[in-house]
C-alpha cells in the first residue's frame, strides 16, 4: 500500500515509540488489534502502512470493504463497523522489541478498552502477541487462529494471522479466508 509520501531515515527514527490513534467507536461489528505500530505507520499516522503489509488487501479480499482502501483511507472503517487499535500503543521498528511485561500491560489496556467500547469482535492480528497479551489466566496460552473461548464482557474473540510481510507461512489468500470467516461469524 502506498503512502502519501516518501518518508526519510530520520523521520522513522523520529516516529520510535510516537502513538498512532485508534479507529474506534463504541459498537463496532468488528475491532481489529495489531501488535503495535511500526515505525512507518507512526510517521505518517496511519495503521499497517508499510507497503509489504497484507492487512488492508485481505480486508478487501475477505468483503469487509467493497474496494481496497489505503492506510489514508482508515477513518472509513468505521462506517462498516470496523475499526483498529494495538497491543501496545507505542511504536517500534519490529514486534520483537516489545517485552512480555510490556505486551501483557497492553493486554490489559486492551481489555479495558474493549469493556469501554463493547464491539461485537476484537480480532487480534498475531497468534503469539495474542498469547502473550491475554497470558494463562484467559486460557491464551493455548490459543490457535480462528475463534477463541476468551470472552471480553459481550465481546467475542478472534484470533488472525499477522499480516506482515514477514509472515510468510501465510500467504494472501489464506489469510483472506481466515479473515472471511470471521466477517461470517460477525455478520450473525
Amino acid at each position: 500500500m502506498a503512502h502519501s509520501r516518501r518518508v526519510t531515515p530520520a523521520e522513522l527514527e523520529a516516529a520510535r515509540g510516537r502513538l498512532v490513534p485508534d479507529v474506534a467507536a463504541p459498537g463496532l461489528r468488528v475491532l481489529f488489534c495489531g501488535i503495535n505500530p511500526g515505525l512507518l505507520s507512526a510517521a505518517v499516522g496511519h495503521h499497517f502502512a508499510r507497503p509489504g503489509n497484507r492487512f488492508w488487501p485481505v480486508l478487501h479480499l475477505s468483503g469487509f470493504t467493497p474496494r481496497l482502501l489505503r492506510p489514508d483511507e482508515q477513518d472509513e472503517l468505521p462506517r462498516y463497523g470496523l475499526g483498529i487499535t494495538n497491543v501496545v500503543a507505542r511504536a517500534s521498528a519490529r514486534a520483537d522489541e516489545l517485552s512480555g511485561a510490556e505486551l501483557r500491560e497492553g493486554g490489559d489496556v486492551l481489555r479495558a478498552k474493549v469493556e469501554r467500547l463493547r464491539p461485537r469482535w476484537l480480532a487480534v492480528a498475531g497468534i503469539t502477541a495474542y498469547r502473550t497479551a491475554f497470558g494463562d489466566g484467559f486460557g491464551a496460552k493455548k490459543a490457535h487462529i480462528g475463534r477463541q473461548d476468551l470472552t471480553i464482557g459481550t465481546t467475542r474473540v478472534w484470533a488472525l494471522p499477522n499480516p506482515s510481510g514477514l509472515n510468510a507461512h501465510w500467504t494472501v489468500d489464506t489469510m483472506a479466508e481466515e479473515f472471511a470467516a470471521l466477517r461470517a461469524a460477525s455478520e450473525v
